[in-house]
Protein backbone atom coordinates (compact mmCIF):
# COMPACT_ATOMS: atom_id res chain seq x y z
CA UNK A 1 0.00 0.00 0.00
CA UNK A 2 2.66 2.47 0.65
CA UNK A 3 4.81 2.29 -2.71
CA UNK A 4 1.57 2.68 -4.33
CA UNK A 5 0.62 5.64 -2.54
CA UNK A 6 4.22 7.00 -2.89
CA UNK A 7 3.67 7.03 -6.50
CA UNK A 8 0.14 8.39 -6.68
CA UNK A 9 1.96 11.31 -4.54
CA UNK A 10 4.81 11.47 -6.76
CA UNK A 11 2.50 11.41 -10.27
CA UNK A 12 0.16 14.37 -8.57
CA UNK A 13 3.36 16.45 -7.36
CA UNK A 14 5.41 16.19 -10.98
CA UNK A 15 3.38 18.23 -13.28
CA UNK A 16 2.88 21.07 -10.07
CA UNK A 17 7.01 21.13 -10.18
CA UNK A 18 6.90 21.09 -13.50
CA UNK A 19 4.59 24.09 -13.95
CA UNK A 20 5.77 25.93 -10.93
CA UNK A 21 10.12 25.95 -10.69
CA UNK A 22 11.00 29.14 -9.60
CA UNK A 23 7.72 29.18 -6.71
CA UNK A 24 10.35 29.24 -3.64
CA UNK A 25 11.30 32.72 -5.14
CA UNK A 26 9.57 35.65 -3.62
CA UNK A 27 6.63 37.49 -6.20
CA UNK A 28 7.28 40.52 -7.88
CA UNK A 29 6.84 43.22 -7.12
CA UNK A 30 8.30 42.72 -3.90
CA UNK A 31 5.61 43.46 -1.42
CA UNK A 32 6.54 44.45 2.29
CA UNK A 33 4.66 42.78 5.38
CA UNK A 34 3.59 45.42 8.43
CA UNK A 35 7.03 43.82 10.06
CA UNK A 36 9.13 45.10 7.88
CA UNK A 37 7.55 48.48 7.61
CA UNK A 38 7.75 49.01 11.13
CA UNK A 39 11.87 48.12 11.18
CA UNK A 40 12.20 50.78 8.57
CA UNK A 41 9.86 53.61 10.48
CA UNK A 42 12.76 52.70 13.31
CA UNK A 43 15.35 52.34 11.21
CA UNK A 44 14.98 55.55 9.16
CA UNK A 45 13.76 57.83 12.34
CA UNK A 46 16.37 56.99 14.39
CA UNK A 47 18.81 58.60 11.14
CA UNK A 48 16.72 61.59 10.95
CA UNK A 49 16.80 62.25 14.75
CA UNK A 50 20.30 61.98 14.70
CA UNK A 51 20.82 64.41 11.86
CA UNK A 52 18.21 67.03 13.79
CA UNK A 53 20.57 66.49 17.09
CA UNK A 54 23.65 68.30 15.21
CA UNK A 55 21.42 71.27 15.46
CA UNK A 56 20.84 72.27 19.09
CA UNK A 57 17.77 74.40 18.27
CA UNK A 58 15.79 71.56 15.56
CA UNK A 59 14.04 69.13 17.91
CA UNK A 60 14.52 65.27 16.66
CA UNK A 61 10.58 65.13 16.00
CA UNK A 62 11.34 67.67 12.93
CA UNK A 63 13.88 64.62 12.17
CA UNK A 64 11.60 62.14 12.41
CA UNK A 65 9.22 64.59 10.36
CA UNK A 66 11.42 64.73 7.23
CA UNK A 67 12.92 61.11 6.76
CA UNK A 68 9.06 60.52 6.65
CA UNK A 69 8.07 63.05 4.04
CA UNK A 70 10.81 62.36 2.06
CA UNK A 71 10.45 58.51 1.76
CA UNK A 72 6.52 58.54 1.66
CA UNK A 73 4.46 59.13 -1.47
CA UNK A 74 4.97 62.61 -1.92
CA UNK A 75 8.73 62.41 -2.86
CA UNK A 76 10.12 58.84 -3.28
CA UNK A 77 7.14 56.65 -2.20
CA UNK A 78 9.70 54.26 -1.16
CA UNK A 79 6.70 54.23 1.95
CA UNK A 80 3.16 53.30 -0.31
CA UNK A 81 0.16 54.40 0.69
CA UNK A 82 -0.51 50.54 1.07
CA UNK A 83 2.45 50.42 3.20
CA UNK A 84 1.20 53.23 5.51
CA UNK A 85 -1.65 51.44 5.68
CA UNK A 86 -0.14 48.12 7.21
CA UNK A 87 1.45 50.19 9.05
CA UNK A 88 -1.38 52.08 10.87
CA UNK A 89 -1.53 49.36 13.80
CA UNK A 90 1.86 49.63 15.41
CA UNK A 91 0.64 53.56 15.23
CA UNK A 92 -2.29 52.71 16.81
CA UNK A 93 -0.56 51.23 19.71
CA UNK A 94 2.21 54.05 20.01
CA UNK A 95 -0.57 56.88 20.64
CA UNK A 96 -2.40 55.00 22.66
CA UNK A 97 0.58 54.66 24.87
CA UNK A 98 1.50 58.20 24.37
CA UNK A 99 -2.56 58.91 25.23
CA UNK A 100 -2.39 56.52 27.98
CA UNK A 101 0.72 59.03 29.57
CA UNK A 102 -0.82 61.95 29.25
CA UNK A 103 -3.81 60.70 31.10
CA UNK A 104 -1.59 59.96 34.16
CA UNK A 105 -1.25 64.07 34.25
CA UNK A 106 -5.09 64.09 35.30
CA UNK A 107 -5.36 63.58 39.10
CA UNK A 108 -9.16 63.98 39.77
CA UNK A 109 -8.45 64.07 43.61
CA UNK A 110 -6.19 67.48 43.18
CA UNK A 111 -8.75 68.75 40.45
CA UNK A 112 -11.78 68.60 43.21
CA UNK A 113 -9.43 70.80 45.77
CA UNK A 114 -8.47 73.28 42.99
CA UNK A 115 -10.71 73.62 39.80
CA UNK A 116 -9.48 76.79 38.09
CA UNK A 117 -7.65 74.99 35.88
CA UNK A 118 -10.24 73.10 34.75
CA UNK A 119 -12.18 76.36 34.16
CA UNK A 120 -9.13 77.82 32.34
CA UNK A 121 -9.44 74.81 29.55
CA UNK A 122 -13.39 75.21 29.54
CA UNK A 123 -12.76 78.31 28.67
CA UNK A 124 -10.13 78.04 26.09
CA UNK A 125 -12.11 75.30 24.69
CA UNK A 126 -15.06 77.05 23.94
CA UNK A 127 -13.04 80.34 22.69
CA UNK A 128 -11.71 77.55 20.30
CA UNK A 129 -14.66 76.32 18.68
CA UNK A 130 -16.37 80.38 18.07
CA UNK A 131 -13.32 80.98 16.84
CA UNK A 132 -13.14 78.64 14.43
CA UNK A 133 -16.37 77.83 13.71
CA UNK A 134 -16.84 81.83 13.03
CA UNK A 135 -13.47 81.68 11.30
CA UNK A 136 -14.36 78.96 8.80
CA UNK A 137 -18.03 80.60 8.13
CA UNK A 138 -16.13 83.53 6.56
CA UNK A 139 -14.46 81.38 3.89
CA UNK A 140 -17.49 79.72 2.94
CA UNK A 141 -17.43 76.64 5.22
CA UNK A 142 -20.44 76.21 7.53
CA UNK A 143 -23.09 74.43 9.44
CA UNK A 144 -22.38 70.94 10.64
CA UNK A 145 -19.07 70.87 8.49
CA UNK A 146 -17.81 74.19 10.48
CA UNK A 147 -19.33 72.47 13.57
CA UNK A 148 -17.46 69.40 13.35
CA UNK A 149 -14.38 70.74 12.68
CA UNK A 150 -14.31 73.46 15.49
CA UNK A 151 -14.85 70.12 18.02
CA UNK A 152 -11.60 68.94 16.69
CA UNK A 153 -9.82 72.13 17.09
CA UNK A 154 -9.86 72.39 20.79
CA UNK A 155 -7.93 69.02 20.82
CA UNK A 156 -4.01 69.98 21.17
CA UNK A 157 -0.94 67.14 20.54
CA UNK A 158 0.72 65.64 23.59
CA UNK A 159 3.50 63.66 21.52
CA UNK A 160 4.73 66.87 20.85
CA UNK A 161 4.99 68.02 24.35
CA UNK A 162 5.76 65.02 25.76
CA UNK A 163 8.37 64.28 23.15
CA UNK A 164 9.87 67.45 23.49
CA UNK A 165 9.91 68.24 27.12
CA UNK A 166 11.78 64.73 27.33
CA UNK A 167 14.49 65.86 25.21
CA UNK A 168 14.86 68.98 26.51
CA UNK A 169 14.60 66.85 30.19
CA UNK A 170 12.28 69.98 31.42
CA UNK A 171 10.45 69.83 34.33
CA UNK A 172 8.55 72.30 36.27
CA UNK A 173 4.92 74.17 36.84
CA UNK A 174 4.21 75.21 32.87
CA UNK A 175 5.53 71.80 32.02
CA UNK A 176 3.28 70.36 34.64
CA UNK A 177 0.21 72.37 33.79
CA UNK A 178 0.65 71.91 30.01
CA UNK A 179 0.45 68.30 29.86
CA UNK A 180 -2.78 68.77 32.06
CA UNK A 181 -4.23 71.58 29.68
CA UNK A 182 -3.27 68.94 26.50
CA UNK A 183 -4.90 66.35 28.52
CA UNK A 184 -8.18 68.12 29.25
CA UNK A 185 -8.58 69.65 25.79
CA UNK A 186 -8.52 66.27 24.31
CA UNK A 187 -11.22 64.88 26.79
CA UNK A 188 -13.58 68.06 26.07
CA UNK A 189 -12.85 67.63 22.13
CA UNK A 190 -13.73 64.03 22.24
CA UNK A 191 -16.88 64.85 24.20
CA UNK A 192 -17.44 67.84 22.13
CA UNK A 193 -17.58 65.73 19.12
CA UNK A 194 -19.98 63.19 20.38
CA UNK A 195 -22.58 65.68 20.96
CA UNK A 196 -22.02 67.19 17.36
CA UNK A 197 -22.43 63.41 15.97
CA UNK A 198 -26.11 63.16 16.71
CA UNK A 199 -26.56 65.97 14.30
CA UNK A 200 -24.84 64.55 11.76
CA UNK A 201 -27.05 61.38 12.24
CA UNK A 202 -30.21 63.18 11.81
CA UNK A 203 -28.67 64.91 8.27
CA UNK A 204 -28.01 61.60 7.47
CA UNK A 205 -31.96 60.11 8.01
CA UNK A 206 -30.76 57.70 10.63
CA UNK A 207 -33.40 56.45 12.70
CA UNK A 208 -33.57 58.21 16.13
CA UNK A 209 -31.91 54.98 17.94
CA UNK A 210 -28.73 55.17 15.80
CA UNK A 211 -28.67 59.06 16.08
CA UNK A 212 -28.59 58.77 20.07
CA UNK A 213 -27.05 55.50 20.66
CA UNK A 214 -23.79 55.64 18.00
CA UNK A 215 -22.54 58.71 19.95
CA UNK A 216 -23.46 57.43 23.58
CA UNK A 217 -22.11 54.09 22.85
CA UNK A 218 -18.52 55.68 21.56
CA UNK A 219 -18.29 58.16 24.54
CA UNK A 220 -19.73 55.60 27.36
CA UNK A 221 -18.23 52.89 25.95
CA UNK A 222 -14.98 53.98 25.61
CA UNK A 223 -15.01 55.64 29.23
CA UNK A 224 -16.26 51.99 30.70
CA UNK A 225 -13.07 49.67 28.54
CA UNK A 226 -10.54 52.52 29.63
CA UNK A 227 -12.21 52.48 33.46
CA UNK A 228 -12.69 48.47 33.51
CA UNK A 229 -8.79 48.01 32.44
CA UNK A 230 -7.68 50.80 34.30
CA UNK A 231 -8.93 48.83 37.54
CA UNK A 232 -7.53 45.80 36.03
CA UNK A 233 -4.22 47.36 35.61
CA UNK A 234 -4.10 48.90 38.68
CA UNK A 235 -5.31 45.38 40.24
CA UNK A 236 -2.20 43.80 38.86
CA UNK A 237 0.25 45.70 40.13
CA UNK A 238 -0.72 46.21 43.29
CA UNK A 239 -0.67 42.13 44.06
CA UNK A 240 2.76 41.96 41.77
CA UNK A 241 4.14 45.21 43.43
CA UNK A 242 7.21 43.50 44.73
CA UNK A 243 8.41 42.43 41.35
CA UNK A 244 8.89 45.77 39.99
CA UNK A 245 10.40 44.39 36.85
CA UNK A 246 7.04 43.47 35.37
CA UNK A 247 5.62 46.81 35.85
CA UNK A 248 6.28 48.04 32.35
CA UNK A 249 5.26 44.74 30.79
CA UNK A 250 1.99 45.22 32.80
CA UNK A 251 1.56 48.75 31.67
CA UNK A 252 2.11 47.76 27.69
CA UNK A 253 0.00 44.67 27.50
CA UNK A 254 -2.73 46.87 29.35
CA UNK A 255 -2.44 49.64 26.51
CA UNK A 256 -2.56 46.85 23.69
CA UNK A 257 -5.74 44.86 25.21
CA UNK A 258 -7.15 48.35 25.51
CA UNK A 259 -6.42 49.18 21.87
CA UNK A 260 -7.70 45.98 20.60
CA UNK A 261 -10.34 45.71 22.45
CA UNK A 262 -11.94 49.17 21.42
CA UNK A 263 -10.83 48.08 17.66
CA UNK A 264 -12.93 44.85 18.21
CA UNK A 265 -15.99 46.75 20.25
CA UNK A 266 -15.77 49.34 17.66
CA UNK A 267 -15.05 52.24 20.34
CA UNK A 268 -12.33 54.59 20.35
CA UNK A 269 -9.00 53.37 20.27
CA UNK A 270 -7.76 56.86 21.29
CA UNK A 271 -10.17 57.47 24.24
CA UNK A 272 -10.18 54.59 25.92
CA UNK A 273 -6.19 54.87 26.64
CA UNK A 274 -6.24 58.31 27.80
CA UNK A 275 -9.35 57.18 29.87
CA UNK A 276 -7.08 53.83 31.51
CA UNK A 277 -4.45 56.49 32.14
CA UNK A 278 -6.98 58.80 34.41
CA UNK A 279 -7.93 55.80 36.26
CA UNK A 280 -4.55 54.88 36.82
CA UNK A 281 -3.32 57.96 38.06
CA UNK A 282 -6.50 58.38 40.41
CA UNK A 283 -6.86 55.12 41.89
CA UNK A 284 -3.22 54.89 43.11
CA UNK A 285 -2.56 55.68 46.91
CA UNK A 286 0.77 54.83 47.32
CA UNK A 287 3.63 55.33 43.66
CA UNK A 288 3.08 52.00 41.91
CA UNK A 289 2.73 52.53 38.37
CA UNK A 290 1.64 55.78 37.62
CA UNK A 291 5.11 57.53 38.20
CA UNK A 292 6.87 54.69 36.29
CA UNK A 293 9.89 55.12 34.12
CA UNK A 294 8.90 54.31 30.75
CA UNK A 295 12.89 54.13 29.98
CA UNK A 296 14.79 54.46 26.41
CA UNK A 297 12.54 52.50 24.78
CA UNK A 298 9.49 54.21 24.90
CA UNK A 299 11.64 56.41 21.85
CA UNK A 300 10.73 53.48 19.55
CA UNK A 301 7.02 54.76 20.08
CA UNK A 302 7.79 58.34 19.27
CA UNK A 303 10.12 57.45 16.13
CA UNK A 304 7.20 55.84 14.82
CA UNK A 305 4.58 57.79 15.29
CA UNK A 306 6.74 60.81 13.54
CA UNK A 307 7.76 59.26 10.85
CA UNK A 308 4.63 58.09 9.81
CA UNK A 309 3.26 61.26 10.33
CA UNK A 310 5.69 62.95 8.05
CA UNK A 311 5.00 60.04 5.04
CA UNK A 312 1.31 60.70 5.82
CA UNK A 313 1.43 64.78 5.20
CA UNK A 314 -1.45 65.48 2.99
CA UNK A 315 0.40 68.38 0.46
CA UNK A 316 -2.21 68.39 -1.94
CA UNK A 317 -5.38 68.84 0.49
CA UNK A 318 -2.97 72.47 1.90
CA UNK A 319 -3.05 73.59 -1.70
CA UNK A 320 -6.74 72.55 -2.88
CA UNK A 321 -8.24 74.42 0.70
CA UNK A 322 -5.68 77.08 1.45
CA UNK A 323 -8.32 79.58 2.64
CA UNK A 324 -10.32 77.51 4.79
CA UNK A 325 -7.20 76.15 6.02
CA UNK A 326 -5.53 79.13 7.19
CA UNK A 327 -8.70 80.64 8.45
CA UNK A 328 -8.77 77.43 10.63
CA UNK A 329 -5.20 78.04 12.03
CA UNK A 330 -5.54 81.80 12.34
CA UNK A 331 -8.11 81.53 14.55
CA UNK A 332 -7.37 78.34 16.70
CA UNK A 333 -4.19 80.36 17.70
CA UNK A 334 -5.89 83.31 18.03
CA UNK A 335 -8.13 81.45 20.72
CA UNK A 336 -5.77 79.42 22.41
CA UNK A 337 -3.39 82.20 22.61
CA UNK A 338 -6.12 84.81 24.40
CA UNK A 339 -8.00 81.63 25.91
CA UNK A 340 -5.07 79.92 27.94
CA UNK A 341 -3.26 83.56 28.66
CA UNK A 342 -6.08 85.74 29.53
CA UNK A 343 -6.82 83.18 31.72
CA UNK A 344 -3.32 82.61 33.29
CA UNK A 345 -2.84 86.37 33.78
CA UNK A 346 -6.01 86.57 35.67
CA UNK A 347 -5.13 83.72 37.98
CA UNK A 348 -1.15 85.58 38.92
CA UNK A 349 0.59 83.76 36.33
CA UNK A 350 3.29 86.10 35.04
CA UNK A 351 3.97 87.17 31.14
CA UNK A 352 6.29 84.76 30.44
CA UNK A 353 4.30 81.58 31.83
CA UNK A 354 1.30 82.32 30.24
CA UNK A 355 2.83 83.09 26.96
CA UNK A 356 4.87 79.69 26.82
CA UNK A 357 1.51 77.74 28.37
CA UNK A 358 -0.23 78.55 25.40
CA UNK A 359 2.24 77.93 22.63
CA UNK A 360 2.57 74.95 24.11
CA UNK A 361 -1.19 74.11 23.11
CA UNK A 362 -0.78 75.00 19.62
CA UNK A 363 0.57 71.93 17.84
CA UNK A 364 -2.63 69.08 17.21
CA UNK A 365 -2.09 65.57 15.96
CA UNK A 366 -3.63 62.46 17.38
CA UNK A 367 -7.07 62.99 18.42
CA UNK A 368 -7.75 64.98 15.86
CA UNK A 369 -6.78 62.22 13.27
CA UNK A 370 -8.75 59.82 15.16
CA UNK A 371 -12.00 62.06 14.68
CA UNK A 372 -11.35 62.80 11.10
CA UNK A 373 -10.76 59.01 10.88
CA UNK A 374 -14.39 58.20 12.83
CA UNK A 375 -16.04 61.07 10.69
CA UNK A 376 -15.09 59.49 7.02
CA UNK A 377 -15.83 55.97 8.09
CA UNK A 378 -19.73 57.16 9.71
CA UNK A 379 -20.20 60.03 7.00
CA UNK A 380 -18.12 59.99 3.88
CA UNK A 381 -19.05 62.77 1.61
CA UNK A 382 -19.41 65.29 4.62
CA UNK A 383 -15.98 63.68 5.82
CA UNK A 384 -14.24 64.07 3.02
CA UNK A 385 -13.97 67.88 3.46
CA UNK A 386 -13.41 67.98 6.91
CA UNK A 387 -10.52 65.53 6.71
CA UNK A 388 -9.00 67.81 3.94
CA UNK A 389 -9.00 70.67 5.93
CA UNK A 390 -7.82 69.23 9.00
CA UNK A 391 -5.47 66.88 8.04
CA UNK A 392 -3.72 69.93 6.10
CA UNK A 393 -3.91 71.81 9.28
CA UNK A 394 -2.34 69.10 11.61
CA UNK A 395 0.45 68.58 8.76
CA UNK A 396 1.17 72.06 8.93
CA UNK A 397 1.26 72.24 13.02
CA UNK A 398 2.95 68.84 13.20
CA UNK A 399 5.60 70.97 11.30
CA UNK A 400 6.10 74.24 13.10
CA UNK A 401 4.99 72.28 16.67
CA UNK A 402 7.83 71.13 17.73
CA UNK A 403 10.24 74.16 17.47
CA UNK A 404 7.78 75.99 19.00
CA UNK A 405 7.34 74.08 22.18
CA UNK A 406 11.10 73.78 22.23
CA UNK A 407 11.12 77.77 22.46
CA UNK A 408 8.63 77.72 24.27
CA UNK A 409 9.81 75.26 27.22
CA UNK A 410 13.24 77.27 26.85
CA UNK A 411 10.96 80.71 27.94
CA UNK A 412 9.32 79.04 30.60
CA UNK A 413 11.44 79.40 33.06
CA UNK A 414 11.19 75.45 34.22
CA UNK A 415 14.30 73.60 35.09
CA UNK A 416 15.93 72.60 31.93
CA UNK A 417 18.91 70.18 30.64
CA UNK A 418 19.48 70.57 27.13
CA UNK A 419 22.46 68.52 27.19
CA UNK A 420 21.09 65.78 28.85
CA UNK A 421 18.98 64.13 25.54
CA UNK A 422 22.18 64.28 23.90
CA UNK A 423 24.10 61.95 25.73
CA UNK A 424 24.45 58.02 25.35
CA UNK A 425 21.38 56.68 27.49
CA UNK A 426 23.65 54.48 29.66
CA UNK A 427 20.80 53.65 32.03
CA UNK A 428 16.90 54.13 32.00
CA UNK A 429 15.66 57.99 32.35
CA UNK A 430 12.03 58.77 32.06
CA UNK A 431 10.71 59.12 29.05
CA UNK A 432 8.50 61.85 30.40
CA UNK A 433 9.18 64.30 33.00
CA UNK A 434 7.25 63.28 36.29
CA UNK A 435 3.52 64.76 36.62
CA UNK A 436 3.79 63.03 40.35
CA UNK A 437 6.78 65.41 41.74
CA UNK A 438 4.78 66.94 44.92
CA UNK A 439 1.37 65.37 45.94
CA UNK A 440 0.57 68.24 47.03
CA UNK A 441 -2.40 70.26 45.24
CA UNK A 442 -1.02 73.27 43.08
CA UNK A 443 -2.45 76.69 41.48
CA UNK A 444 -2.89 76.15 37.67
CA UNK A 445 -0.22 78.49 37.50
CA UNK A 446 2.60 79.32 39.39
CA UNK A 447 6.04 81.03 39.76
CA UNK A 448 9.05 79.14 38.37
CA UNK A 449 10.89 77.44 41.30
CA UNK A 450 13.83 79.38 42.00
CA UNK A 451 17.82 78.04 41.02
CA UNK A 452 18.62 75.57 42.91
CA UNK A 453 14.92 74.68 44.49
Amino acid sequence: MQPKAAAIASSTDAPRARCLPMEYLPAWPFSVNTLFFFGFLLFSGALGGYIAHRWRWLPSITGFMVVGFVAGPNVLGVISEAGLAQSRIVVDVALALILYRLGLSIDTKRIKQDRRVVLVSLAESALTFAAVYFALGMVGVSGLTAAVISTIAISSSPAVLIHVAHELEASGPVTERAMLLVALNNVIAFIAFAAVLPALYGEANAPLAVMVGAPLYQLLGSGALGLAMGGLLHLAARKTKVAEQYQLALVIGAVMMTVGAALALKLSALFAPLVLGMVVRSMERAKLIASIEFGASFELFFIVLFVYAGANLHVAEIADYWPAVLAFLGARAAAKWLGVGGSALLLGASPRQAGSTRLLLLPMAGLAIGLVNTTLNLFPEKGAVIGSIVLAAVALLETVGPPIAARALRWSGDKLNENGAMRPSGGATSSVPSSTASDAPQAPFQPPAAPGA
